[in-house]
């Protein structure tokens, strides 16, 4: 945990080595770091990446916008693991979807781009929720909600 360095604002979304991470403001006023785990789609501290993402920088940083952020959440979830239930049933969808762009060989369409973006944003409160209720301090289902985009 830090302290907010002057003109951040929280939260802020990153993509670190194409890895999600987040920052958020701490109950004291400080920012702390989290960097998606692809073992369970939850959340570990990444305190140490603060000052790397913000000072140093470089090609394997990029900062993103709270949509960008779901998408990639949502995108390496659904890529890495693997389970029972209605976020894995939709996650399933999203690559069943993806599995007939690569076998046509195309882009999607507009449609296609927004019903996944669409299962995403729902497959990322639904997960966040989960995590909240066992406990994940870093969980956070407000992030994917649509007042917030």
């Amino acid at each position: 945990m830090m302290d907010i360095p002057a003109g951040l604002m929280l939260p802020s979304f990153y993509s670190y080595y194409e890895s999600p991470v987040k920052f958020v403001r701490t109950p004291d006023g400080g920012v702390a770091a989290w960097r998606l785990s692809k073992d369970n789609g939850g959340w570990v501290p990444a305190d140490h990446l603060i000052r790397k993402i913000l000072l140093v920088g470089g090609d394997e940083i990029e900062e993103l916008t709270r949509e960008e952020f779901v998408q990639l959440t949502e995108h390496d979830r659904g890529y890495y693991l693997r389970g029972e239930g209605a976020v894995f049933a939709l996650y399933e969808t999203v690559r069943a979807i993806q599995d007939v762009l690569a076998s046509e060989r195309r882009y999607p369409t507009p449609t296609e781009t927004a019903l996944i973006a669409g299962i995403q944003r729902r497959t990322f409160v639904m997960f966040e929720e989960q995590l909240q209720r066992s406990g994940d301090p870093a969980a956070d289902p407000s992030i994917g909600s649509e007042e917030q985009q």
